[in-house]
């Protein structure tokens, strides 16, 4: 069971600058520590003809389109057609992926997005990766850290994943659809083509294909 936590199993990594990095790892949570450090890497490495530095460890690609009043204070690669919108808050070792959105009052760090992936209303990502075309609906948010600071773990049924980490928020494979205000607890994986309804909070592993409705309550998504 634990496979289908992989980064194989969740993300199709054709659809990110970041996948030659990724490739290095099992699983996605072990790729957060080190995403600062490639993005400083890749970004020097970045054609000047489609991608502009505009501050320290901070490559827009020429093609982005970046309202005046996003900000962005820390080390980040917004790749080729993203979308920061009014008020997106960019604060440090992120990868915004080609067609990507990073929408109104919408905070990341330490994380990935990859192409196409959406978080345009009132979000907070941190500690995450978002595979393919996956999508927070306004207001989801994903948690990061524990409230007795312990480190996170992922949880599916009686089997227990340790990640080591203090900090992890949610694993998102491609095509996730997260509905509006839901809460994407530390140490969260949601499975390829999955949902997840409105107002949920999520704590754990969902599987592929499958809409989580409540706590231990799942239904597949039959084709």
């Amino acid at each position: 069971m634990v496979n289908d936590y992989s980064i194989e199993k969740l993300y199709d990594l054709n659809e990110t600058i970041a996948a030659d990095y990724l490739r290095g790892f099992t699983y996605p949570w072990e790729a957060l520590g080190g995403i600062a450090r490639f993005l400083e890497e890749l970004g020097a490495s970045l054609p000047a003809d489609r991608y502009e530095k505009r501050g320290e460890n901070i490559w827009v690609a020429r093609s982005a389109k970046i309202h005046p009043a996003a900000n962005i204070t820390g080390s980040c690669i917004i790749d080729e057609e993203a979308e920061l919108r009014p008020g997106a808050f960019i604060r440090g070792a992120v990868i915004v992926g080609k067609n990507a959105t990073v929408g109104n009052s919408c905070e990341c760090k330490n994380s990935i997005l990859f192409n196409r992936a959406e978080v345009p209303h009132f979000n907070y990502i941190g500690d995450s990766i978002l595979g393919f075309r996956a999508h927070m609906g306004a207001g989801a948010i994903t948690s990061n850290i524990k409230s007795d600071r312990k480190n996170v773990v992922l949880r599916d049924g009686d089997e227990v994943v340790e990640t080591g980490l203090r900090k992890m928020g949610a694993m998102l494979g491609d095509h996730v659809e997260v509905g509006c205000n839901s809460v994407l607890n530390p140490g969260t994986v949601i499975g390829r083509n999955s949902r997840v309804y409105p107002l949920s909070s999520v704590r754990g592993f969902v599987p592929a294909s499958h809409i989580f409705k409540a706590p231990g309550k799942l239904s597949a998504i039959h084709s």
